[in-house]
């Protein structure tokens, strides 16, 4: 299959990126990785009359340290990039082991970090990992740049707070506390695929297991990614034993509400989201014990 006919831009800067973006609005899309954007323009999924590339843009890729201790990382980074970091993997220790769910390492040797979380498909991993990490987004315009929190940029199946004329170029992770334990996990009917259902967790304990803090997040069960607050709140000032953690995982199949399709049905969604949460948790609560 091809696409349908679009003109193509491929601007050198940031400037006129947005001027282009500013110009053609809904009728424009950014070429980014093209994992996502090349096969649904391919199957006529997508449409644009314009395609503006991006790739060929000095300064939207990196990682580095910010003042506060926490991690900058632009749009345009390759994901096998923040795959393989070693500033990742000791700043950021979760989205270290988030990145190697993500589909084959053939896509993320072109993947970006920024398409992933733009595309914002509601079983992909990074969506969820942003909200669990309470990451803030940097949206620029020809007029402004503004800075939207994880949980208020997602807000339907594949769509986010992003206007038209706005430009994602990186995205901020607060510093990372050793003394949280953290684990994702999926499920997926082959290795690389979306997930059926999948859970994010990060949790904080003291010396006597009790939940200082909890974050809870499940992806593949809703159209964005879905914290289940009422889950973290039975857990802080608990002890986390299994008895509890059984619990916490009934509360998760209560408070979802999925829909079902070819790969599951909503009642599947709904009870392997509680398993999943209830596996994470553990993972995760033994991982800031051994912390402690």
């Amino acid at each position: 299959m091809k696409p349908a006919p679009f003109d193509y831009y491929a601007p050198s800067d940031v400037g006129e990126a947005l001027s282009l973006l500013t110009e053609h609005g809904d009728d424009a899309k950014l070429l980014a990785g093209g994992q996502s954007l090349m096969p649904m323009m391919n199957m006529r999924l997508a449409t644009p009359q314009v395609v503006v590339d991006i790739n060929r843009i000095a300064g939207l890729a990196g990682i580095a340290q910010a003042s506060d201790g926490g991690l900058t990382i632009g749009a345009m980074t390759r994901q096998r990039t923040v795959e393989r970091s070693g500033e990742v993997r000791q700043r950021c220790p979760l989205l270290a082991d988030a990145m190697p769910w993500l589909g084959h390492f053939q896509i993320r040797n072109r993947g970006t970090i920024g398409g992933s979380v733009v595309h914002a498909y509601p079983a992909a991993e990074l969506p969820a990992v942003m909200v669990a990490l309470e990451a803030e987004l940097v949206l620029r315009s020809a007029e402004r740049e503004r800075v939207v929190p994880a949980d208020e940029f997602f807000v339907t199946f594949l769509t986010t707070a992003t206007e038209p004329d706005e430009l994602l170029t990186e995205i901020r992770l607060p510093a990372w506390s050793a003394a949280w334990g953290w684990d994702i996990q999926e499920v997926s009917r082959r290795q690389g695929d979306f997930a059926m259902v999948g859970s994010v967790a990060m949790v904080q304990v003291d010396d006597a297991e009790t939940c200082r803090a909890a974050r809870l997040v499940l992806f593949g069960v809703g159209e964005s990614p879905v914290r289940v607050a009422s889950a973290e709140a039975r857990m802080v000032g608990q002890r986390l034993d299994d008895a509890l953690l059984q619990e916490v995982a009934e509360i998760v199949t209560e408070a979802l509400d999925p829909e079902g399709d070819i790969h599951a049905s909503a009642t599947y969604r709904k009870e392997v989201g509680g398993v999943m949460a209830r596996r994470t948790l553990q993972q995760a609560r033994q991982r800031a014990v051994d912390a402690s």
